[in-house]
């Protein structure tokens, strides 16, 4: 095999799979953080975080409202 294909099937597999693989692992992460922040949101005591966040978030949503 040459250097041009070498650099090629070289290059399609840390590309393809190095990017695919990075995109997957982000993707979980994202999903995990997201499943955890709906089951904090529909738990009846609501954790320390949850209510530390919630009134900078609706500020931010009423600031952004009278935006608008």
């Amino acid at each position: 095999m040459n250097f041009f294909g070498g650099g090629l099937i070289g290059f399609f597999f840390g590309f393809a799979f190095g990017v695919g693989c990075a995109l997957a692992v982000m993707y979980s992460i994202y999903i995990g953080g997201y499943r955890k922040a709906i089951e904090d949101s529909l738990r009846e005591e609501k954790s320390d975080r949850y209510r530390h966040w919630l009134p900078k978030i609706q500020s931010r949503l009423e600031k952004e409202r009278s935006k608008a």
